[in-house]
């Protein structure tokens, strides 16, 4: 059975650090690309990052480049998402998605595989 699954969220006041995980299994994830994509009330999904499974390149979106780091750990089938000096706005349910073919920040993108999301609040 393929499964992503996402921890690691939580309440943090701005400013904050959080360690993001994505655990794959039910497919040999080392080969797809693995991104993190967030979608906040009432707004669209956005993406965030994404790490390919090749060389490990790594892809951000602008709002979050300097401030998020994504990361991966093959042996263990975890993708890891560094959240720092985070903001209010970065506020939302956090998913992770593996796909086969493309390593994308663009959130019309469907991939093959999603998880149910980890919630990040940021609040003072």
């Amino acid at each position: 059975q393929v499964q992503l699954v996402e921890s690691g969220g939580g309440f943090v006041q701005p400013g904050g650090s959080l360690r993001l995980s994505c655990v794959a299994s039910g497919f040999t994830s080392n080969y797809y690309a693995i991104g993190w994509f967030r979608q906040a009330p009432g707004k669209e999904r956005e993406g965030v990052a994404c790490i390919s499974p090749s060389d490990g390149s790594t892809y951000y979106a602008d709002s979050v480049k300097g401030r998020f780091t994504i990361s991966r750990d093959n042996a263990k089938n975890t993708v890891y998402l560094q959240l720092n000096s985070l903001r209010p706005e970065d506020t939302a349910v956090y998913y992770c998605g593996a796909d086969p073919i493309l390593c994308t920040v663009d959130a019309t993108y469907v991939m093959d595989y999603w998880g149910k999301g980890t919630l990040v609040t940021v609040s003072s």
